[in-house]
């Protein structure tokens, strides 16, 4: 099944929905969240950040499983989190705070392994590489940045460089509204909209500005096709423009250079967009809390989704199996319900001293290799094996189905990790020889 979830700013709760039917699947209560804070973890539970107050000096980090409405752990951060993101595999979260902070936990255990100062003003938005080695941010303060995750947790580099990112985009004038990245790797495009009307297109391999694009009103969200032919974006005037990335637009277009057209005149304002390649369809929400989904071959809507009410400022694409809970017996409901133990638990709220050894606090890798920094640790693989012997004492349809996910899990984190130490053994290998061949030459 693939679903389409959406939050709101306002308590309006989660929807979910089947994108092929437009099936509503559960409501998810008690959720009042910031753009660019709702995160699908590893595609076993969903997370976001509150923000009901936006004079707070706090905030929290709800979590919710996939077959329960209601908020079940709830984390309380050291300030209030805007921008949440996950890696692929689920094993870490990535949150950007007020102050322009960036702090990153561990998923299983819920400890803080690291936390940077990225930004001057506070982070709106956090994306993945799809590689999971980079993290790019954008903030208020205008600036796109990338790092690099091994970097971020080398002592060394740290020590020796002037500063963690890779790359320092600062070309916007005003603040952030979204970033995606393209399917290239390390030649991949970064792609960011910003309250100055413009989007900009960024070449991850050569640190440089590529193409810059003047909207007719300010773009507060953008998705990219797969084939990275155009992108689309959404206005504040109603409208979702398409601009090409590999051509000018025609002599005849109405929106200038690079734009080709657009696919809607609402009179909301266009506030999140999500691709599904899946059909080359194309998700949009707007403030009027309406959901449309786009054949984006013929530039018709075909179907309509309607949030409880308020606007619609987060979208998620989200393959899950999932069954309504009509259609579960008393039995798999009483399974589902021990799930509870298969959620983290709260986020750390602040590291660890040096002398402090609780487990609920922050391991910030110094000592060890990059691996244990990116969620491989010891730790993690024991509340794994203890996942596992779980379900197996269980012995139920329903988690029979979870233990052979989680063992799937379990060997991509294994073989992950292996590739991890490879990679770390590669490179102190090269160290170590750089250093003999000087030695050699000074002798």
């Amino acid at each position: 099944m693939v679903l389409v979830v959406a939050s709101s700013s306002v308590d309006s709760g989660i929807g979910c929905w089947d994108l092929h039917t437009g099936a509503e699947q559960l409501c998810y209560k008690s959720c009042a969240s910031p753009a660019h804070g709702l995160v699908c973890v590893g595609e076993r539970f969903l997370a976001c950040s509150q923000l009901r107050d936006p004079a707070a000096t706090s905030g929290s980090v709800l979590y919710w499983s996939w077959f329960k409405p209601q908020v079940e752990v709830k984390s309380f951060p050291a300030e209030p989190i805007m921008a949440l993101a996950s890696n692929n595999e689920g094993t870490y979260i990535v949150g950007g705070g007020f102050s322009g902070d960036i702090y990153l936990w561990e998923v299983l255990s819920g400890r803080l392994l690291m936390k940077w100062h990225a930004h001057y003003r506070a982070v709106t938005c956090l994306e993945f590489s799809e590689d999971d080695s980079l993290l790019i941010s954008g903030s208020e303060d205008g600036c796109v940045r990338v790092w690099s995750l091994l970097k971020v947790f080398d002592d060394g580099w740290q020590r020796e460089s002037k500063h963690l990112y890779e790359h320092s985009f600062t070309g916007h004038n005003l603040p952030v509204t979204d970033i995606v990245i393209g399917y290239g790797g390390s030649n991949a495009i970064i792609i960011s909209s910003s309250v100055d009307r413009t989007c900009k297109v960024w070449s991850l391999s050569k640190g440089k500005l590529l193409r810059n694009i003047i909207f007719p009103s300010i773009i507060d969200a953008i998705a990219l096709d797969p084939g990275e032919h155009v992108f689309y974006g959404g206005g504040r005037d109603g409208k979702i423009y398409t601009a090409a990335l590999n051509a000018k637009s025609p002599s005849s277009s109405d929106y200038g250079l690079h734009i080709l057209g657009s696919l809607s005149n609402q009179s909301k304002s266009v506030t999140s967009l999500a691709y599904c390649s899946s059909g080359n369809l194309l998700i949009s929400g707007s403030e009027d809390g309406a959901i449309k989904v786009w054949d984006t071959r013929t530039n018709n809507i075909i179907r309509v989704l309607k949030h409880s009410k308020g606007p619609v400022n987060n979208l998620l694409i989200v393959q899950h199996q999932l069954l309504p809970t009509s259609q579960l017996n008393p039995t798999s409901q009483g399974s589902l319900r021990k799930h509870r133990s298969l959620l983290p638990p709260a986020l750390a709220k602040f590291g660890n001293s040096k002398d402090d050894d609780e487990d609920t606090g922050v391991i910030i890798g110094r000592s060890g290799p990059p691996m244990e920094s990116m969620g491989f640790s010891p730790i993690s693989s024991h509340v794994m094996d203890h996942q596992i012997t779980e379900l197996q004492q269980q012995g139920s349809a329903a988690t029979g189905m979870e233990l052979e996910r989680l063992k799937r899990e379990y060997g991509k984190s294994m073989q992950m990790q292996q590739q991890w130490r490879k990679l770390y053994d590669n490179l102190h290998q090269y160290c170590v020889n750089e250093l003999l061949d000087g030695d050699q030459t000074k002798i």
